[in-house]
């Protein structure tokens, strides 16, 4: 599983010269960091890698924040249709972003919004799998702890904020994981929604990169290398809490 990163990190820091050489060489030959400073020189790297980062941040804490409200009333709040909403809103998993896009576009348009970064993270904010994933773990926490705390004079804030989210912190850090991962590699969206390079993201100047040097250039790996990296961060930094959450799932409730 790790022999084509570490081949990717070996490429990225090999000269033009000495690339792919067969069989791969896993150490590189003649180590040299003149690729990642071609890259820069090729597209406006440091100006698509702060839009990325700002999307992704933005979209992953928004996405959270009204997912954690949205399960919260779905798991705790008695209310008319609720069953039938929350089935309603499963029923969207179904329906792939394509069929969508359109009218989210025009509402985007609308809001002037395309070519904005605001494009790529309104759309994000209403995560329908992170609802049904917080509300289910939500049902796991017993309802005597809300009970509690409403005699304690606290109300439905309280409980959110102060009880549930702390005790929902292996599911979070799941999310936070999913959320960043799927923001930071989107493609499909600033296709669609932005136009000027200036204000791509990440993986759309990936794509301009490869297609200015033909896919072949070692450049191109330094690049990737350079996409890769901070979403593996990511992971590493949740991989405790996120391993946990998995685990428990299969015991709670």
């Amino acid at each position: 599983m790790l022999a084509p990163l570490v081949w990717l990190v070996s490429e990225s820091l090999t000269k033009e010269t000495s690339a792919f050489y067969l069989p791969p060489s896993w150490i590189p030959r003649d180590p040299t960091f003149e690729n990642f400073s071609a890259m820069a020189e090729l597209i406006p790297f440091g100006r698509m890698f702060l839009n990325s980062v700002i999307v992704s941040v933005t979209a992953t804490a928004g996405a959270l924040l009204v997912s954690l409200m949205a399960a919260y009333a779905f798991s705790r709040l008695r209310f008319r249709f609720r069953e039938g909403m929350f089935a309603l809103m499963l029923a969207a998993l179904m329906v792939p972003m394509q069929m969508t896009i359109i009218p989210v576009f025009f509402l985007m348009r609308n809001l002037g919004l395309v070519d904005t970064l605001g494009s790529l993270i309104l759309p994000a904010l209403i995560n329908v799998f992170a609802i049904f994933f917080f509300r289910q773990y939500f049902n796991s926490i017993p309802r005597e702890l809300d009970e509690a705390a409403t005699l304690d004079g606290a109300g439905h804030g309280w409980i959110l904020f102060r009880m549930l989210i702390p005790l929902s912190g292996p599911a979070i850090a799941a999310m936070t994981i999913l959320n960043f991962e799927a923001t930071w590699n989107n493609y499909f969206g600033p296709l669609i929604f932005l136009r000027t390079e200036e204000r791509m993201t990440l993986p759309l100047g990936l794509v301009t990169l490869q297609a200015g040097q033909s896919g072949s250039s070692v450049v191109v790996f330094a690049a990737i290398t350079a996409v890769v990296v901070p979403a593996l961060v990511v992971f590493l930094l949740f991989q405790r809490a996120f391993i946990s959450s998995v685990a428990t799932a299969g015991v709670r409730g």
